[in-house]
Order: structure tokens, then sequence, then C-alpha cells
């Protein structure tokens, strides 16, 4: 964190309007959709590309709605992707009881869609850059923020010509949980405990996989396969510290474990190749308690580290995006976030997307104490017989969760200013 000492300090120093920290699914989508309203905007981004594995891939009804308002949703669909509709639980007897169902939903998506996120980044990255208000510097890694007094004036950064300065009339965050500035800044942040982490890995398979979710439980472990085009992406769930144990356990424990929870895949386990292979993701889960303070906004998981269950994270994150171009587009349009009193601006994003905030994080913590903890503990290693039951009976309650987990609470619209047709000659998926 450094200061501005005096104004000619900053004569030659470059500045925009909105500084977005991180190229990640929010920052995009903000950088987008404010450069759309003429408002002028960095992305940074440390990274060359959006080439990383295992991030979270899921594409949620409400984001599918926002790219059919943006004008490209013709171009997502010709991307590789497959279709999940339904998330679902094995019975004793051999069959799957769905429990969400998106299909009872009237959406004009009714589905999650799961697309490599680089493909959808790089869309995002590429319509950005047909505006004249929209810059992405990749390889530019922020190391600092930089305040006039107690006000946050832009950041510094490091990028392959060296260290640089940018100054903004306000500096978003999207750089993730573990955010440069959120931690620069130092806003105080509700903790929750998270008693287990999650490893993610591919197993290829030789043909479909069923359009759901497949959750799998067992004793003291659990795995969710995420249907793919040629492949199940694998989440494999276990206590929290353990990440040591399982690679000492070491690639044929994994692989047969993977096979008894997930008989489907037994065939094809051989082909994950070693430990190498097995990415581990240290799962918390936090809640900044203010998410701004003078020329500072952290939306995302930079504000709100999400667990990984229900995939929710990114769905929150993008709809996190949406609002703050909503609510901060004019205000950054006529210079008001650079004045003393723009801290109010940023308020009205926090108490927009707060309450679904704690709902998701609510929701996700019941979870993980009712399902998740009694099957780490070797205490439960079926599925809820009473919900199965339940869903059976009543089908038209699959409906709910997949409305929490398929919609959320309180979805966003994308303003009118920012919609746009699709533009002719846009590739459409044969």
């Amino acid at each position: 964190m450094t200061d501005i000492p005096d104004a000619s300090a900053s004569i030659k120093t470059p500045r925009t309007t909105c500084a977005v920290v991180g190229g990640g699914p929010a920052g995009l989508v903000l950088g987008l959709l404010l450069a759309r309203a003429g408002v002028q905007v960095t992305v940074l981004e440390k990274h060359v590309d959006f080439l990383r594995d295992f991030r979270g891939d899921t594409v949620h009804p409400t984001t599918l709605a926002m790219l059919d308002d943006l004008g490209l949703f013709e171009r997502f669909e010709a991307l590789p992707q497959t279709h999940m509709k339904h998330i679902a639980f094995p019975t004793p007897d051999g069959q799957r009881v769905r429990v969400a169902d998106l299909g009872r939903l009237p959406l004009r998506h009714p589905y999650i869609a799961m697309v490599p996120q680089w493909d959808l980044l790089n869309l995002l990255a590429e319509e950005g850059n047909t505006e004249m208000a929209f810059t992405l510097r990749t390889e530019h890694e922020v190391t600092g923020v930089v305040r006039n007094g107690e006000r946050v004036v832009g950041i510094d950064y490091q990028s392959p010509d060296g260290p640089g300065r940018l100054l903004a009339d306000l500096v978003v965050a999207c750089d993730g949980r573990w955010s440069a500035v959120r931690r620069a800044v130092g806003l105080p942040t509700k903790e929750f405990p998270v008693d287990f982490d999650t490893w993610w890995y591919r197993v290829p398979t030789s043909g479909p996989m069923p359009e759901s979710l497949l959750p799998r439980l067992g004793k003291r472990r659990g795995i969710i396969a995420i249907p793919r085009e040629d492949y199940a992406q694998v989440a494999y769930m276990g206590r929290k510290g353990t990440d040591a144990q399982l690679r000492a356990r070491g690639i044929e424990a994994l692989r047969e474990d993977t096979a008894f929870l997930a008989p489907e895949l037994a065939d094809q386990v051989s082909n994950i190749a070693s430990m190498d292979d097995i990415k581990h993701l240290d799962v918390r889960m936090d809640r900044l308690r203010r998410w701004h303070a003078p020329g500072v906004l952290c939306i995302g998981d930079a504000a709100h580290a999400m667990s990984p269950v229900g995939g929710m994270g990114i769905n929150l994150a993008v709809q996190d995006a949406l609002a703050a171009a909503r609510l901060l587009a004019r205000p950054l349009a006529r210079g008001a976030l650079a004045r003393s009193k723009g801290e109010r601006f940023l308020a009205r994003v926090q108490r927009r997307r707060t309450f679904p905030t704690v709902v998701v994080q609510a929701l996700q913590r019941f979870m993980h104490a009712r399902i998740l903890a009694p099957v780490l503990k070797g205490e439960m290693i079926e599925p809820p017989r009473r919900l199965l039951s339940l869903v059976r009976r009543v089908p038209i309650l699959t409906a709910l969760p997949a409305a929490v987990i398929g919609i959320g609470p309180r979805p966003e619209k994308v303003p009118a200013w920012a919609r746009r047709s699709p533009r002719q000659g846009d590739s459409v998926r044969p």
C-alpha cells in the first residue's frame, strides 16, 4: 500500500475510471457492462490467459439468460459443452431419484451448461475488446493499493515490463478468495468453519453420461461426478487437512475409492495417471462485514468465499457483477465515485447483494452439517431416505432446490443500456 504524496506526482500516471482487479466471470462481466455504458474500465488479470483447469465450469440458467440479453448466447452455445438438468441420488435398488429438476422451472434455458471456464472468459473478453471503453491487461498482477489519505485512488501492479501504477475513481476487487485488494484494504471478515476439502480430477468416459449431477456417499468420503463431453469431472470430498494422507495412500487407493463410490466409472479409473492429476482445493467460507471502503469495492469471492457445494458461487459472483454495473454505471459516468460521498453508492451494492449471499451460505452450511459432516465422520453412508421418499411421492418438490441452485435468491437483470441483439454472422450450433 502506497500513498500519493502530492498532485504533481500523479500527472503522468495512467488513469482509468474503474479498475477491475481479476479477470474471472465477475470481473469480465462487470468490465463489459460498464464499457457498454461508456465508462472507461480496465480489467487487470495476473495470468497470461484464462487456461487453468478445474475452475468452476458451471454456467447457470440466470447466467445463460444474461448471455442472451448481452447478444452472446449464440456464440456461447457454439462452445463445446454438456447440459446438466437434474441432481439425482442413487438408491439401493439401483434406481436414481431426482432431488432437483431444472425442467420444472419456467426458464429460457432450463439447464446448467458445463463449459470450460476459459472458453466463457475468452468469449467475454473478446466481446469486451469490441468496446472502445474496455481495456484488458493480462500478466498484470496487482500488488497493492494506492491511497490519497484514507481513500483508495488506484492500484500498483507487476507486469512483464516491470512495476506500474494505475489510478482510478474506483477499484473493484474481483480477484477471488485470496484477493490482494481485500488484504491490502483490511476489511473486517466473518469466518465460518469448514471441516472438509475437495480434490478435483477427471475420469474419461467411453459413452454418454446422464444429464444429472451424481452425488455418491461413502464412509468418511464422498464424490460428486459431473457429466462432461467425454469425461466425468470428479470432486472427491474428505476431511480438511488430509491432503498429505490422501497423497501418501497413492493413486491406486484413490482409483479404488472412485470405483467403489461410482461403479459406472470403475472401468475407466485406471486412466487417472498419477496423484499429480489430483488438484487440491482448500475449502473456506467467509463473508466481509463491509464490502467497501472509500474508493474500493469487493464483489464475488473477494467479498464472500463460498463452498463448492451446489456450485453456486460462480452464479452469485456474476449476479454481484450485474448489480454493481447497474448501480454504479451512472455515478461512475458523472464522476460521483471520485467525490467524498461516493461510498454511499458502494453501500447500495452491498445492501442489494447481502441477502442472497446470506441465504446461499446458510444453505451450504446446512448441507455441510446435515449431509457432509455425518458422512466424513462415518455416521451416514446413504442419502437421506426421508428426502428421497418425499420427492418420489411429490415430484413437484424437486423444483425448489432446482430454483435455489439454478437461479438463486434475488436474480439480477441486464440493464437495458447493456442489451444487444446477436451480431449478424455469429456462429450457431448446427
